[in-house]
C-alpha cells in the first residue's frame, strides 16, 4: 500500500456474492453483508433477494476511515425479513481480514473467498478505492453494536430452533418458543416488529407440528394470518408472509384432509407467484415446496361444480402456465367442473368453456400419453352435450370419432375400457335418435352390455350402465314395438331401471335421471297393457324427482316431459280432460325451461302443437307461438346465413307449421292471428338477416347514443357472420362463442330500445295492424294449404281480413298439380310456337276454377275491387310452385264475343315473399334523379357451366337501345362478366338487367347462382350486399324465382335475394327461359316501361308490374305460353 492513510479513507464496494449455503431449517427473506470494524459498531449492506443459483447482487458501498482498526471481520448473513430486521439473522459466511489485504487489489473488482460452509466455499466480489476525506460521498453508515434484548432473544430463539431441527429434541423447541414468546411480549400490537415476532413464534411452533410434537395448529394459523394482515400488498415482506401461511395450510391439509385448506392455499399461491420473479431462490422454493404440493392435491380432488370449486380449478390453472407438466390435467379438471356446472344450471357459457379447455388439454397429450383416453372421453362428452343443447351435428360426429379413438386406446383388460364402452354407446344412441340408423342402436346396446359385464355387483358405477342399457333398450322398443322381441326389450329395460334405482340412494345427485327414465318406460308399457298401476307409478316417480330438484335444475325439464307423457298416455285411455290439461301444463313448463337448449325445447313445442291439434285443446295457438319464438331465438344464435338453414330443416315434420298455425287460427275464426302466425312462421331466414339492417332514423332522433351503439352492434354482427364456418373446429368454436356474445349484447341493446317511449314493439313480430300496411296500394292475397284446409286470406287496404275457402282443392291436389305443371312445361318447351299447349292449358284452367276464381269473386263482389287494379299474391307452402298469376279459364264468353278474362286480364299481379318484405321495400322506395343502368350478360359461361346462350349479346344491345339516354348506361359481358364484375355492377347501379344462366340449388338454396365467366355469383354473395339505393332488377335467367323444396315457406331464391339486398322491384322467372324468345318479352317490357321518356322524365320502377303485364299480352303471337307466364313481378311497385 503506497502513501500515507492519515488524511485518506477507503471506499469499499460490495458488488455480489455466490456459492452461498442456505440453512435448511428456514428459508431466508434476503441476504446482507455485515462489516465489523471495531467493537463499537458495524456496517450493514441492504438486504437483497437471493437468486436461484445461490448468488446475490448488491452494488452497495461504504467509506471507512483510515483511523479505524487495521483488522476487520466480514460476515454474510441470512435475514428473515426484507423490511425492518428483527435480530441479526444467521451467519452463512465469515472472514477475518485486514485493510492491507483488501488494498492489494486497488480499483479493480476482486473475489474474496470465505472458509467452507457445508462443503461449499462462499465468496464475495469487492472493489476498494483509496479516497480523500473530502471525496467521501457514502458517509460512515454504521449501526451500533450495543446489545439489544429483543435482538438477543430473537437470536437465541433461532439458535434453539436450529438445534431442534438438527437433533429433534423437544426441549430445544420449547426453548425456541419461549424466546420467541418473550420477543412477542416485548413487541405488542402497534410495535414495528410485531409482525416479525408473530412470524418467528408461529414458524417455530409449525416446525414442531410438522414433527408431530404437540402444537396448536389453529393458533399457528391465526398468528400467521395476523402477521399477513400487518404486511399487506406492497409491503416488502408480504410475499414471505403469504408463503408461510401457504406452507401451514398445506400441512394442515395433509393431516386433516379438509378441502378448505387446499382451496385457500391454491388461491394464495396465485397471489404469491407474481411477487417472486423468475430466477429468484424464493420462487424456486415456492415452486418446489408449495405450488408443486398444491397442484396434484387439487387435481386429485373430486369434481366440484360450485363457484368455489371452479374458482379453485381456475387458480390451479394459473399455477400451470404453458409448458408446465400439470397443465393438461389442470385444464381437464377445470373443463370437468364447468361441464358439471352446465349440467346443474344449463348455462351455454360453461359448456363452451369446457369444450375449449378440453381441446387444449387434448392437444397437450400426444398419442402415447397414458391419460389420452380420459381427455378424449371428457371432450367428447362436452361436445355431445352441446349437440343436445344446440343441435349441431358436427359436434355429435366429432364426439363419436373421439369416443372411437378412446375405445381403441382401451383394449380388453384396460382399466378404463368400461368408460369408453359406455360413453360410445351413449353417443351412438343419441345419433340413432336423430338419424334412425338401426345399426347405431344395435351397437349401442352391445357396447352397454359389455360395459355392464365390467361393472359387476358392487361396482360404484354399475347404476349408470344399468340406466344406459335400459334407455337404449327402451328406445329400440319404441322404434320396433311391433315385434315380440321389442316387448322383451321394454320389460328388460324396466327391470334394469329398477335395479339402478335400488343402487342410487335418495341423496344421489343423479337419482332424478333414473326416476324419470323408469317413469317413461312404465308409460310405454301402460300404452301396451292398459295397466293403471304402471301409469300411476310413472306419475309418482316424476313427482318424486321434481320434489328433489331446485326450480332451475336442468333435470326438471325431463321430469316435466315424462310427467307430460304419463298424463297424455292416461288421457288417451280414459279421456279425462283433467289429464289433458295437466299434460299441456307440463308441455308449457318444459318448453319454457331456460336451462335446456333451443333444439330440445323446439321439439317439445312441436310435440305440444301435435297433441293440442290432435285433441282439439285450446292451447294450440299458444303452442304454435311458442314454437316460432323458440325457433327464432335458435336461428339468431347461428353465426352464418347458411348455418341458420340447417336447424330450420333439421326438425322433423316442421315444414308445414306456418300454414298449420294459420289453418288453426282460421278454424277458430281468428283471421288476424292467422295472418300474424303465417307471417311469423315463414321467411324467418330473411327476417333474421334484415334485423341487422333495420332503419334507425326514428331512433337516431330520439336517442342518438343508443342508435349509434345499436348500429355498431349490427355492423359487428354482420362482420362476424360466416366466420364460424372454419374447418378448424377449435377456431369455429371461438368464432361461434364470439358471435353469441355479440348477440347477447345485441339483445340487451334491443331490450334497452324497447324501454323507450314509442319503441315498445321495436323488432318484435309485426301485428296485424302493422302488416296491413302491405295492402296500402292493393290487397294482398295469402294462399294457405294444409291437411286441415285450403284457402286464402285477403288482406284489404282497410278493415278486417276476408277468408276465402277453396273447397275444390286439397293439399294432395296441389302436390299433384305441382308435378303435373313441371311435366307440362317440359313438354311445352319441346313444341313449336303454333302447337297447342293442351296439358298446360288444362292445368291453368284448374288453377283458375279451383283457386283464383273464388278469390276473384270476393274481390269483385264483396270488396268491389276495380279491374286492372294492383293485387299482390303471397303463396305459402305447396302454393309456391304453382303459377297462380297465369290462372286462365280458356273459355269463350257466353255471347261468343271473345275469351273470358284471365287473372292477368283482370288485375295487375305481383308476388311478395312476405308482407314484411313488401312493407320494407316501400319504406325504402326513393326514385333516383340520375339513375344508372347496368346490362350484365354472360352467354359463354365456359366448359361445364351450361350451354352457350347465343341471344344474350343481342338482348343486351337491345336493352341498351331502349334505356333512356338520360340514364348512365353500362354494359358488362364476355370476359368482363365475372363474379366480381357483376357484384360491382349491382352495387354501383340503381337499375340492372341480368341475362345469363340461372341455377337453383335444391339442396342448398344459398348456393343458387347466376353463371358468370369465372365463378358463380351466388345468392349468398348477393345477400351479403346492402345496397339500399337500388331500384329495379330484371333477371332474364332461369329459375330465379323458384323456391327451396326443403323450406318452401322461406322463399329462398335469387329474386328474393336481389330484393333483400336492396332492389325494390324485381322481375324474375319460375323455370327455364329460352333466351331466343325471352328477348321479345324483354323488348316489349322496356318499351312499355320507358314509353314517353325519350324527351326526358324519370325512370320509374313502380311501373314495372304494369309494364310486364302489358308485355305478356303484346307478345302473345311471338312467344309461346310457357315462356310468357315464366316471368313474374316481385315486390313493391304501387303504380
Amino acid at each position: 500500500m503506497s502513501g500515507t492513510l492519515e488524511s485518506q479513507s477507503i471506499r469499499l464496494e460490495v458488488i455480489s456474492a455466490k456459492n452461498l449455503k442456505i440453512p435448511s431449517n428456514r428459508f431466508p427473506a434476503g441476504i446482507y453483508v455485515s462489516i465489523n470494524v471495531d467493537s463499537r459498531g458495524c456496517w450493514k449492506s441492504a438486504i437483497k433477494v437471493l437468486s436461484s443459483d445461490k448468488s446475490v447482487v448488491w452494488g452497495d458501498a461504504v467509506t471507512l476511515s483510515s483511523q479505524a482498526s487495521p483488522a476487520l471481520s466480514i460476515e454474510i448473513r441470512v435475514s428473515y425479513e426484507l423490511d425492518r430486521m428483527l435480530g441479526n439473522g444467521k451467519v452463512i459466511g465469515k472472514l477475518e481480514t485486514s485493510w492491507n489485504e483488501l488494498l492489494d487489489h486497488p480499483d479493480e473488482p476482486f473475489e474474496l473467498s470465505f472458509p467452507p460452509v457445508g462443503g461449499v466455499h462462499p465468496s464475495l466480489t469487492l472493489k476498494t478505492v483509496v479516497v480523500h476525506a473530502c471525496d467521501n460521498q457514502d458517509g460512515a453508515l454504521f449501526v451500533s453494536l450495543v446489545d439489544c434484548e429483543i435482538a438477543r432473544e430473537t437470536g437465541e430463539g433461532h439458535t434453539r430452533l436450529a438445534e431442534y431441527m438438527s437433533r429433534g429434541t423437544v426441549c430445544h423447541l420449547n426453548n425456541a418458543v419461549k424466546h420467541f414468546q418473550l420477543v412477542l411480549d416485548q413487541c405488542p400490537v402497534g410495535h414495528p416488529d410485531h409482525a416479525a415476532a408473530l412470524t418467528n413464534l408461529a414458524w417455530a411452533r409449525l416446525e414442531g407440528y410438522i414433527r408431530h410434537d404437540p402444537q396448536d395448529i389453529d393458533n399457528i394459523t391465526s398468528l400467521l394470518r395476523e402477521a399477513l394482515e400487518l404486511r399487506p400488498q406492497g409491503h416488502p415482506d408480504h410475499a414471505s408472509s403469504l408463503y408461510r401461511l401457504i406452507r401451514t395450510l398445506n400441512w394442515r391439509y395433509s393431516r386433516e384432509h379438509a378441502t378448505v385448506y387446499i382451496h385457500e392455499s391454491a388461491q394464495l399461491c396465485c397471489k404469491l407467484l407474481p411477487l417472486w420473479t423468475e430466477g429468484t431462490y424464493l420462487r424456486s422454493i415456492v415452486l418446489h415446496s408449495a405450488v408443486d404440493y398444491v397442484i396434484p392435491r387439487c387435481n386429485d380432488l373430486p369434481t366440484d361444480a360450485s363457484n368455489e370449486g371452479i374458482r379453485l380449478r381456475r387458480n390451479v390453472l394459473k399455477l400451470c402456465p404453458l409448458g408446465h407438466q400439470h397443465r393438461a390435467r389442470a385444464l381437464d379438471e377445470l373443463a370437468l367442473a364447468v361441464e358439471a356446472r352446465f349440467d346443474q344450471h344449463g348455462s351455454i357459457d360453461d359448456l363452451e368453456e369446457s369444450i375449449q379447455l378440453g381441446r387444449e388439454a387434448l392437444s397437450l397429450c400426444l398419442e402415447e400419453h397414458s391419460s389420452r383416453d380420459g381427455y378424449l372421453i371428457n371432450l367428447a362428452f362436452s361436445l355431445k352435450s352441446r349437440f343436445v343443447h344446440q343441435g349441431k351435428f358436427d359436434d355429435l360426429d366429432e364426439a363419436i370419432t373421439l369416443y372411437e379413438e378412446a375405445l381403441r386406446l382401451c383394449p380388453v383388460g384396460h382399466a378404463s375400457r368400461d368408460f369408453s364402452l359406455d360413453n360410445l354407446g351413449g353417443a351412438l344412441h343419441t345419433r340413432f335418435n336423430h338419424r334412425g340408423d338401426i345399426d347405431d342402436i344395435t351397437r349401442a346396446i352391445s357396447l352397454h352390455r359389455e360395459a355392464l359385464t365390467l361393472r359387476p355387483s358392487g361396482h360404484p358405477r354399475r347404476d349408470i350402465t344399468l340406466s344406459n342399457l335400459a334407455l337404449a333398450l327402451e328406445t329400440r322398443f319404441k322404434k320396433l314395438h311391433v315385434s315380440e322381441e321389442s316387448a322383451d326389450d321394454l320389460n328388460e329395460a324396466i327391470d334394469l331401471y329398477r335395479e339402478s334405482l335400488r343402487l342410487t340412494g335418495h341423496d344421489h345427485p343423479k337419482r332424478h335421471v333414473t326416476l324419470h327414465n323408469l317413469s317413461s318406460a312404465l308409460c310405454s308399457r301402460f300404452a301396451q297393457t292398459r295397466q293403471n298401476e304402471d301409469v300411476k307409478e310413472a306419475i309418482d316417480l316424476c313427482e318424486e324427482s321434481l320434489l328433489a330438484l331446485p326450480s332451475l335444475h336442468p333435470g326438471r325439464y325431463f321430469s316435466y316431459m315424462k310427467l307430460k307423457q304419463a298424463y297424455l298416455s292416461r288421457y288417451r285411455v280414459h279421456n279425462n280432460p283433467v289429464d289433458l290439461s295437466l299434460a299441456v301444463e307440463n308441455f308449457r313448463l318444459a318448453s319454457g325451461h331456460p336451462t335446456q337448449g333451443f333444439p330440445r325445447r323446439i321439439v317439445t313445442a312441436r310435440n305440444w302443437v301435435t297433441a293440442a291439434e290432435q285433441h282439439s285443446h285450446t292451447s294450440a295457438l299458444e303452442a304454435y307461438n311458442t314454437y316460432f319464438d323458440l325457433l327464432d331465438s335458435h336461428l339468431a344464435t347461428q353465426s352464418s346465413t347458411i348455418s341458420r338453414r340447417e336447424p330450420a330443416t333439421a326438425f322433423r315434420n316442421t315444414r308445414s307449421l306456418p300454414v298449420d298455425a294459420a289453418s288453426c287460427a282460421i278454424c277458430l275464426d281468428n283471421l288476424r292471428r292467422a295472418i300474424e302466425l303465417v307471417e311469423r312462421g315463414r321467411g324467418q331466414q330473411w327476417s333474421l338477416a334484415s334485423r341487422l339492417r333495420s332503419p334507425l332514423e326514428d331512433l337516431e332522433s330520439t336517442n342518438p347514443i343508443l342508435a349509434h351503439k345499436f348500429s355498431e352492434l349490427n355492423k359487428r354482427l354482420s362482420d362476424a357472420q360466416g366466420s364460424a364456418g372454419s374447418t378448424d373446429r377449435a377456431a369455429a368454436d371461438r368464432a361461434a362463442i364470439k358471435y353469441r356474445k355479440l348477440m347477447e349484447q345485441w339483445d340487451a341493446a334491443v331490450a334497452q330500445i324497447r324501454n323507450l317511449p314509442a319503441f315498445s314493439r321495436f323488432l318484435l313480430p309485426p301485428s296485424y295492424a302493422e302488416l296491413q300496411l302491405a295492402a296500402r296500394h292493393g290487397p294482398v292475397i295469402i294462399l294457405i294449404a294444409s291437411t286441415k284446409l285450403c284457402g286464402a286470406i285477403i288482406v284489404p287496404t282497410s278493415g278486417e281480413p276476408h277468408h276465402v275457402p277453396l273447397p275444390s282443392i286439397t293439399l294432395a291436389d296441389l302436390e299433384n298439380l305441382k308435378g303435373r305443371f313441371a311435366w307440362a312445361i317440359r313438354q311445352a318447351s319441346q313444341m313449336g310456337l303454333t302447337e297447342s299447349r293442351t296439358d298446360l292449358i288444362v292445368l291453368l284452367r284448374v288453377v283458375w276454377h279451383n283457386i283464383m276464381l273464388p278469390i276473384v269473386n270476393v274481390l269483385e263482389h264483396v270488396l268491389e275491387f276495380k279491374r286492372r287494379s294492383r293485387i299482390w299474391l303471397c303463396p305459402t307452402a305447396a302454393f309456391t310452385s304453382i303459377p297462380l298469376h297465369a290462372a286462365h279459364p280458356f273459355k269463350m264468353k257466353a255471347d261468343r264475343s271473345g275469351w273470358e278474362p284471365s287473372l292477368e286480364h283482370l288485375y295487375i299481379c305481383s308476388y311478395t315473399p312476405t308482407l314484411s318484405a313488401l312493407i320494407k321495400s316501400r319504406q325504402m322506395m326513393k326514385t333516383c334523379a340520375s339513375p344508372s343502368f347496368a346490362a350484365i350478360g354472360q352467354g359463354q359461361p365456359g366448359s361445364g357451366k351450361g350451354k352457350e346462350l347465343l341471344a344474350v349479346d343481342s338482348e343486351l344491345e337491345l336493352v341498351q337501345k331502349l334505356v333512356p339516354v338520360a340514364a348512365m348506361r353500362t354494359t358488362i359481358s364476355g370476359e368482363a362478366a365475372t363474379r366480381a364484375g357483376a357484384l360491382e355492377a349491382l352495387e354501383q347501379n340503381s337499375w340492372v338487367h341480368l341475362a345469363c344462366h340461372g341455377k337453383q340449388d335444391q339442396d342448398q338454396p344459398y348456393n343458387s347462382h347466376f353463371v358468370m365467366r369465372d365463378k358463380p355469383l351466388t345468392l349468398l354473395d348477393i345477400m351479403e350486399k346492402d345496397i339500399p339505393h337500388t331500384e329495379f332488377a330484371f333477371l332474364s335467367a332461369c329459375h330465379t324465382a323458384a323456391g327451396d323444396k326443403k323450406t318452401p315457406d322461406e322463399v329462398i331464391h335469387l329474386a328474393a335475394g336481389i330484393q333483400f339486398s336492396g332492389f325494390k322491384s324485381v322481375v324474375g322467372t319460375l323455370w327455364e327461359v329460352d333466351d331466343a324468345v325471352a328477348k321479345h318479352v324483354v323488348e316489349a317490357f322496356y318499351k312499355t316501361l320507358f314509353e314517353g321518356l325519350k324527351d326526358g322524365g324519370l325512370m320509374d320502377c313502380t311501373k314495372a308490374a304494369r309494364a310486364l303485364n302489358h308485355a305478356k299480352h303484346a307478345v302473345m303471337k311471338t312467344v309461346p305460353l310457357e315462356q310468357r307466364i315464366v316471368f313474374i313481378h316481385i315486390a313493391s311497385s304501387p303504380a
